[in-house]
Order: structure tokens, then sequence, then C-alpha cells
């Protein structure tokens, strides 16, 4: 980002830059930068004027100094991100067609250059022409600065020239420079950063539990499946009296409550509750009428924040049908996989393929049929698949199906994945 000079040095840096191209192309040609209407007062008889018509906040790039961006550190002070608009005119003799002439100079010029290098802002800065550009640091700017022609048409230059500049028309094109940011100079105040997050610290419940995450207990980036033992991690999870977590409908009692951490093994849910897909869970607190009513007469008490975690599936069974094809004709048929969770008529579910093989190998997704009831098996029609062996995974609601790796010392497929598979030959 820069300072006030940011704008000036782009102009300056444009006037640079075409005036050794247009002395070059055409034998005495200067680049000015008046207003249009006092083209011809005082200026030589043969030259091109730039002029900055128009500035523009840049819509993509002007509420980069927002409170979100700052909250990150990313800029300390607040900033405006200006495009800006330049028109380009063009004069001298006629008969010879010199504004024509320096026409092409400029486009060609400027088609060559189509970003203002810091190269170019140096050289500039550093000319004794401009040397109330010493202390730009435009330079500095890590954001790119594109030149980009502009193409209006007869109605945007007519409304240009008699809006703008009030003066007859003049051979002209428009170019936009894009995006130049101006940096301010006063930083805004930063709040000291959160110490800790605390939930639940309103009445009427002051010890809240919250819920931080929820792992498998053989490890963080372990799979969940139907068989797994949850570790839901997080503060003040236990109640004064007893403590339940509700999960997929269900409110179960856990075996081990500590105040950071609670073991819930999913065997301990009743049968056929669970669903693959992203679930939720809450941690309760419940509230005893009294102390003889016990645990089973509690009403409801704190809860916590909902966690969600995945519940992954497991294939159980593969078997093929209806197989067409023979020799090295592609097969179709029907495939019925097996999982260890009830499958929901409204869930979508994916199969994958993967060919099992080094040379090449193809693989495949399909779509399962609709069911018109829940269900541990499902029916996925496949069509056009190369003969061979494949590694099976199912995808239920985004919660994808595990393969197993061959972790056998010395086994020849050691570190591979081997099931499960299915043959379609």
């Amino acid at each position: 980002m820069s300072n006030h000079l940011a704008i000036a040095t782009v102009t300056a840096t444009l006037q640079r830059t075409l005036q050794v191209a247009v002395q070059t192309d055409v034998e005495g040609a200067r680049t000015t930068t008046l207003r249009p209407s006092d083209i011809g007062n005082g200026t030589p008889e043969t030259g091109v004027n730039i002029f900055l018509y128009q500035v523009i906040t840049n819509p993509a790039l002007n509420n980069i100094d927002a409170t979100p961006f700052r909250s990150k550190g990313n800029p300390t002070k607040r900033q405006a991100a200006l495009d800006l608009y330049y028109m380009m005119s063009f004069y001298g003799n006629d008969n010879e067609l010199i504004p024509q002439r320096l026409l092409g100079s400029v486009v060609r010029t400027l088609n060559d250059r189509r970003v203002i290098t810091q190269d170019m802002i140096r050289s500039t800065c550093e000319d004794s022409t401009f040397i109330f550009l010493r202390d730009s640091n435009l330079a500095d700017q890590i954001q790119q600065m594109s030149i980009v022609p502009m193409d209006l048409n007869l109605e945007d230059l007519s409304k240009t020239w008699t809006v703008f500049f009030q003066t007859p028309y003049v051979l002209s094109i428009a170019y936009k420079i894009l995006v130049v940011l101006i940096e301010g100079q006063e930083a805004p105040q930063r709040a000291l950063p959160v110490r800790d997050r605390r939930a639940g610290s309103f009445a009427p419940f002051a010890s809240q539990p919250l819920v931080e995450q929820v792992i498998s207990q053989a490890g963080r980036f372990d799979a969940i499946r139907a068989n797994s033992t949850l570790l839901i991690q997080g503060k003040q999870l236990k109640g004064n009296a007893f403590t339940q977590v509700r999960i997929c409908g269900f409110e179960v009692t856990p075996p081990d409550v500590s105040p950071t951490q609670i073991t819930l093994p999913l065997s301990s849910l009743p049968a056929n509750t669970l669903r693959a897909g992203v679930q939720s869970l809450q941690v309760i607190h419940p509230i005893s009428i009294t102390p003889e009513q016990g645990a089973s007469r509690g009403r409801r008490g704190a809860e916590s924040n909902a966690a969600p975690f995945v519940l992954r599936p497991t294939i159980t069974e593969i078997s093929v049908s209806e197989m067409d094809g023979t020799d090295d004709d592609p097969r179709s048929g029907l495939l019925s996989i097996q999982v260890d969770f009830t499958v929901g008529r409204q869930q979508r579910v994916v199969l994958t393929l993967n060919e099992w093989s080094t040379a090449n190998p193809s693989a495949y997704i399909f779509d399962a049929e609709r069911r018109d009831t829940e269900t541990q098996s499902v029916t996925v029609p496949f069509q056009d698949v190369k003969p061979g062996e494949y590694l099976v995974r199912l995808q239920i609601d985004g919660a994808e199906s595990q393969l197993e790796v061959d972790n056998t010392e010395g086994s020849p497929t050691q570190g591979w994945y081997i099931s499960p598979r299915v043959s379609l030959v």
C-alpha cells in the first residue's frame, strides 16, 4: 500500500513511459497532463495528453480493511482501493495523420506494458522532472497495477467530452488502471485478545457444559464407526447429580464421566438408532426434583452446545447379480451392499469403484437406487465397467466407508488397500 502520492505517481509513470515511445515514433511529439480544454494554450503542436477524468472505488478490494481482516492482523491501517480512468487525447497536423500515428504508438506501447512494474515506478520517482514524487512509496505496493483498455462507444465518448471536458472532441482513447491502494495514517484501535472461551456464564446455569470436540477413542484421526467408543472432550462436563448424552435422538448415561472428558461406547445406544453421516450430540445435566426420586425422575437442566461428528459406515457384505458382458466387453449389473447402519429412505448413497490394479486403474462412481423403506442393504446399478477386481466404497450423506490396509509384514501387498473388494469378470 502507498501514501498520498500514489495517484500522481501513476499519472507521472504513464506520462514518462509514453513520452519515450511517442518521441521515437513521431518527431517532436510530447506528452502532457492538462485538461483537454487547455490543449492548444501553450502546448506543443504535436502530442498526447493524459487526463485523469474519473476515480472509482474498486469493488473487490474496497472492503479488505474490514474488521474481520484487521482482527487477523492483515492490514493494521485503513485503506482505499481505487481504479483510475484516463483519457488519452491526440493532437497534431491532421493532414499528416499525426493524431492517428500517435494513437497507434500509444496503443502499441500500452499493449506491450499491461502492468505498471516496480522498475517503471522507481525510474519515474528518480527522474529529476518529477522531484516532487521522491517520497512516493507506490513501488512497494504488493497488489499488481494493471493497464486495461476501455471500449467506449460513441454515446460514452459524447457524454465524457460534453460533461467532463465541455470542449470540442479530438481523437482519444480511454484506459483504466487497477488497482491503487492508498493507506491511511491512523491505525484503528484493537481490543485485547480473547483469553478464554466460556459458556453458560449467565444465570441460572453458571456451570453449563461445553463440548469442544468429539473423537474416537482409537485415535484423534481414526474414523468413528458403529462399534467405536467416543471421547467427548470439553469443560464442566460432569453434572452435580448425574450426566447424560443426547445422541441421534436418544439420551444415554455414559459409564465414565469427568469434568473434562466423557467416554461413551456407541454400542450402548439402542439397536438400529444410528445413522451414517454427520451427527451431533449434547451433554445434559438433569436436575433431580428430590434426592429420593433420583435420576430417573430428573427434570431438564443445563445443556451443552451441539457438537458435530461423522459416523462412517462399514461394508459387511457385497453380492453381484444380473451381470451382463463376456470376455473383454464392459460389465453391467447390480451390486447389493450390506452395511452396519440402517440407511434412511431420504439418505443419498453413492458407490465408488476403484480397480485393484497398478497398471492404469479405472475408477467409477454410481448412485444407488431409490428406497421405499429403511434398510441395511442398498442396491446400486452399474454399467460400462471394465472387467476386473475392484475396491468398493460406499458414501452415505457424505460419510464414506473405510478401506482396509494390509499391514502384514512381508506380505506382497503390504501397505496396499485390500478390502472390501468385488470381482466383476
